[in-house]
């Protein structure tokens, strides 16, 4: 994932800090825009993860900071709901101007309710997604509905939300019960897909149901079961991206993948050492996976190691070398599992008679056959497992050549 930074101003001149997510091969399919949640920021993890998620699925993605909020300008008095849409269009504007004009709205918390009213006012919007987002937008005072009426009497005061202090002020409370969330969701008429989980304490799952009754087709909904509100672990908020990248595919038109100026190569990995830790994304020309270190190593298991792909790719290549022998011979095969395990071994482990012992490398293939097949067909399957391209290529000696372009 290549990430940009950018300095977006609001109609008021307030710069906003912003990120570009792009995909691997830095040329988008289509654009969204990613609202975070109330007194949240871009940079919280589940912001990051669902980014990620769907650059895989060839969007360009900008996540930015809401005014007063994270690293942009302004006071969080002036972050008001209506100033939160504001803030949607003038990053709508900008990557109309600058890039594409976006397709998707993205957004989580009170976020998701800024993106339904922000769709409803940007033509070029073609579809939306919420994450746990309220049904009204007044559904937020309650978070400092103790100090209402300090506010009322003294104008401006701190109030202290999710364990932070913020300024607000009379504008800021009264501006949430401007907007008829029903309303606009009803009118909206662009697909829809609500993500919520039944267990979200902060804003409740009723609030999906009343904004999905709300909503005319195409609308969709997705359980996020066992979730909390700010999708703390980082699986749901990876499954939440990939949720959406998959439904938006239905009302897009799909274009295929262009790969980095590399001509020749198959294929391309990618690091951002700034945004990432081992997190890594792998393009070829038609599909994108991510690869990742464990947890053990200091990884954040986003995806298979590199190893797990190298015994992928023997995997693989072994059950479809046995199908296709299977099937030439008019053999009874009709299922094949391959279990691969990489690690590395001493050669006195392996009875092997080495001038010098030493560790090496070694893989275990493990076979299992379904089928009616006799001794001697699974023994022959045996050895034609083993003259599988890749099983070839591993043991055979292999030059890796290395220049800078």
């Amino acid at each position: 994932m290549n990430s940009k930074k950018l300095i977006i101003e609001n109609k008021k001149g307030v710069k906003l800090q912003a990120y570009l997510e792009l995909p691997a091969n830095q040329k988008p399919n289509y654009f969204a825009i990613f609202a975070h949640c109330f007194t949240c920021s871009s940079s919280l993890g589940a912001v990051r993860n669902i980014s990620r998620a769907l650059t895989n699925h060839g969007f360009g993605v900008v996540r930015f900071d809401f005014t007063g909020l994270g690293r942009s300008e302004g006071e969080f008095a002036d972050s008001y709901f209506s100033a939160n849409v504001d803030d949607l269009i003038a990053v709508n504007d900008f990557l109309k101007e600058n890039y594409k004009a976006p397709s998707l709205l993205v957004g989580h918390s009170l976020g998701g309710a800024a993106v339904l009213v922000a769709a409803s006012k940007l033509e070029n919007i073609k579809a939306v997604a919420t994450i746990g987002a309220p049904s009204t937008v007044s559904h937020v005072k309650h978070l400092f509905s103790h100090d209402i009426d300090d506010i009322k009497n003294k104008g401006r005061v701190e109030v202290n939300i999710g364990g932070r202090p913020f300024k607000i002020d009379e504008e800021f409370v009264s501006d949430f019960d401007k907007t008829d969330l029903p309303e606009v969701v009803k009118s909206l008429r662009k697909p829809l897909l609500i993500l919520h989980s039944p267990v979200d304490a902060i804003v409740g799952i009723k609030n999906a149901e009343q904004l999905y009754h709300s909503a005319h087709h195409p609308k969709s909904f997705v359980s996020l079961d066992n979730a909390d509100h700010l999708l703390t672990n980082s699986q749901d908020s990876l499954y939440v991206g990939e949720m959406i990248g998959s439904w938006v595919k239905r009302y897009f038109p799909q274009q295929e993948n262009t790969m980095l100026d590399i001509a020749g190569e198959q294929l391309v990995a990618h690091l951002n050492l700034k945004e990432d830790n081992f997190t890594t994304t792998i393009q070829t020309a038609k599909h994108s996976f991510i690869a990742d270190e464990p947890d053990s190593v200091g990884g954040d298991d986003f995806g298979p190691s590199p190893y797990d792909f190298l015994s992928a790719g023997l995997a693989a290549c072994t059950v479809m070398t046995l199908k296709l022998y299977a099937e030439r011979k008019k053999w009874d095969l009709q299922e094949v599992y391959a279990h691969i395990t990489y690690s590395k071994k001493h050669s006195d482990d392996l009875m092997l008679d080495l001038d010098k012992p030493t560790r090496i490398d070694h893989l275990s293939k493990k076979l299992t056959f379904i089928g009616n097949l006799d001794e001697s067909q699974r023994q022959r399957l045996k050895e034609i497992a083993s003259k599988c391209p890749v099983h070839k290529t591993l043991q055979s000696e292999v030059i890796i050549e290395t220049e800078l372009i």
